[in-house]
């Protein structure tokens, strides 16, 4: 009559989200090691992150201090809606959107002259520029979302959690900016390729 459901056991706990717990309660206790192993593990991929948006090091160096220092006065705030990495990530997006506010506030201007997608070194490449003029010309939430699934790597679901939207959401953001990139792409006779989200 009913179904039979077999049990597979216990289901292993995830050690990245230990130690981001761990990390997070030497981070509560006020343990400079903690704090410094926090900047270790996440500080180059925030910088990495900061200047996409911003374009800009000393910007992003600011975001990411400012970053830093919302995390530690809200520590008492944080509730585990979200790992601790996406909540600080989160925090880092919002502090380089209020910084770009206030630059469009104190100076009307272009969006940022140059995304830092890889090493200087390759700045030089054709489509490497093409592909950054495209992408300065997205709107924001679109920019943001390709920048934190293709350029950093994160996943939908943890893009949806840093961006405050959801994972759908996260998907058709992505799938907009890269719509949008290959028609600016093709206008230029450069080319993007297509993939899936």
């Amino acid at each position: 009559m009913g179904k039979e459901f077999a049990l597979t056991g216990t289901k292993e706990p995830d050690p990245a989200v230990h130690a981001d717990d761990e990390l997070l309660e030497g981070c509560r206790q006020g343990s400079l090691p903690s704090f410094e192993r926090l900047y270790e593990e996440h500080g180059a991929r925030m910088k990495s992150i900061a200047l996409n948006l911003l374009g800009n090091v000393a910007d992003a160096e600011d975001a990411v201090q400012d970053a830093f220092l919302k995390v530690y006065r809200g520590l008492s705030r944080f509730r585990g809606g979200s790992t601790f990495s996406t909540w600080i990530y989160r925090i880092l997006v919002n502090s380089c959107y209020d910084l770009m506010r206030r630059s469009r506030r104190r100076a009307e201007g272009p969006l940022p002259a140059k995304i830092a997608l890889a090493p200087a070194s390759q700045s030089d490449h054709p489509l490497r520029l093409s592909i950054e003029a495209a992408l300065r010309r997205l709107d924001l939430p679109e920019r943001t979302a390709f920048l934190l699934c293709e350029v950093e790597g994160f996943s939908h679901r943890e893009t949806g959690r840093i961006l405050d939207v959801s994972e759908n959401a996260s998907r058709t953001l992505l799938f907009k900016a890269r719509r949008r990139m290959q028609q600016e792409l093709r206008s230029t006779g450069a080319r993007l390729a297509e993939e899936a989200p």
